[in-house]
């Protein structure tokens, strides 16, 4: 079956899907995949709306006879408990994280609360509801995690494959292989119809502004340095977020439970070739800079403790299995993403707050020392 059947809404069965962290970056996108490729389904939204979580993201879809949104914790079990019997959930897909790296080296109990003993909550929530319910063999717990669980690549050595062995090299990541594990371990122990996803850096719209390409597109708006983490030759494979939340939409169709897919999207590249192609689609598309070219703010900052030298996805899996494979390429993708930044001031203007730019100085502070 191709991708094209696997997601037409006129074949299948409506779905009743909560979505966790839906009000985030990933998630949010997501949601609105779901919502325009299945208006029929039954969408529930769960956020704790933490710093990186915007409800005005889903302004569009409020209000809407299909779609709740959910302002709660997912380590809130007796709220989980409701959700799911009220609802009548028979999909899961689990995005809610802590998420960013540097966060996790200057508050790591955050990370191991929400990643480790948040996915715990949600699992054993869903298994207790789906064993209630006689154990379906349509019910579905996505789990969507990230390639750094796999640790750091040589210039020359194999992408990342579904069989890498963990080597996480951060809280973040560590705490993202251990919600793996658990994931893994609720199928193998219990038969739940788990499935694990494991991704490249998604970037695209209503992405955080802590975040590489959102932080570089903004500072350059504003005439402010460009921050570059050591000799900027860190590595990195690119996926635009709708591809991954279409390869995720793939997954929950078609995935057997047990099964763990890679999702890349075939666009390896250095941390500083990409900061100057986004100096480059800035100077072209934005019509006044404070600084230009915009190069001319990069500034090379000390690099952060455990930094990932390289990491890169291995697709094959997906590619061969079901079908998927990435529309955008990086330099169409960062295109989008840059017009996105520029027509969407009103989004992200508001996110940077006296709190956020101190909490960037003190995470160059930290690099520094």
């Amino acid at each position: 079956m191709t991708e094209m059947q696997a997601n037409s809404s006129g074949d299948r069965a409506p779905r009743r899907i909560l979505i966790t962290g839906g009000a985030g970056f990933i998630g949010s996108n997501f949601v609105h995949h779901w919502c325009e490729q299945y208006p029929g389904d039954r969408v529930v939204v769960l956020d704790a709306l933490t710093y990186a979580g915007n409800r005005k993201t889903l302004a569009s879809l409020e209000g809407g006879d299909n779609f709740r949104f959910v302002q709660g914790d997912i380590c809130d079990r007796p709220l989980i408990d409701v959700l799911l019997q009220e609802e009548a959930i028979d999909t899961v897909a689990h995005f809610a994280a802590e998420s960013h790296v540097d966060r996790s080296i200057l508050g790591p109990g955050a990370f191991v609360q929400t990643n480790v003993v948040g996915t715990f909550t949600l699992l054993e929530a869903f298994r207790q509801y789906w064993l209630s319910a006689n154990k379906p063999e349509s019910y579905r717990f996505l789990h969507v995690s990230t390639d750094e669980v796999y640790g750091s690549l040589g210039p020359t050595d194999p992408a990342f494959s579904e069989t890498t062995p963990y080597t996480p090299n951060s809280p973040y990541s560590a705490s993202k292989a251990g919600s793996d594990h658990l994931a893994r371990a609720y199928f193998h122990t219990y038969g739940m119809p788990t499935i694990i996803t494991n991704c490249s850096n998604n970037y695209g719209p209503y992405h955080f502004p802590e975040k590489l390409i959102p932080l570089m597109c903004i500072n350059i708006l504003m005439g402010k340095p460009l921050p570059v983490y050591g000799d900027g030759q860190n590595v990195r494979d690119w996926l635009y977020v709708r591809d991954h939340c279409r390869a995720l939409d793939l997954v929950i169709h078609k995935a057997a439970p047990g099964e763990t897919y890679n999702v890349g999207g075939n666009n390896e590249a250095k941390n500083l070739d990409l900061v100057h192609l986004l100096c480059d689609l800035m100077d072209e598309l934005a019509p006044e800079l404070p600084v230009r070219p915009a190069k001319e703010l990069i500034t090379f900052v000390t690099d952060r403790p455990g930094h990932d030298r390289r990491y890169a996805i291995d697709a094959t899996k997906i590619r061969t299995e079901l079908g998927w494979t990435p529309l955008e390429t990086v330099e169409s993708g960062l295109r989008k993403t840059v017009q996105w930044y520029l027509d969407n001031r009103d989004w992200w203007q508001p996110l940077l707050s006296e709190e956020y730019q101190a909490y960037y100085q003190q995470v160059y502070a930290a690099a520094a020392k």
